[in-house]
């Protein structure tokens, strides 16, 4: 998992270590614990995150097909 995440944020330019994504992926852990209605939140933006992540290589995968 950390991978994929890791190569959705080089797409975009941004490069994170493995310990920050960890202590991220605590934070959320944590929050998910004690706030539990903000499940659906977090799912929702980790799948809007990931649709917009997939569409942008999509797009960059036939923009370089065209110009082959």
């Amino acid at each position: 998992m950390t991978g994929v995440v890791e190569k959705g944020f080089r797409k975009m330019g941004v490069t994170l270590s493995k310990p920050v994504l960890a202590i991220i992926t605590l934070v959320f852990g944590l929050i998910v614990i004690f706030v539990p209605w903000s499940l659906n939140l977090i799912v929702g933006i980790y799948l809007i995150i990931q649709g917009v992540l997939l569409l942008t290589e999509y797009y960059e995968l036939q923009s370089r097909q065209a110009k082959a």
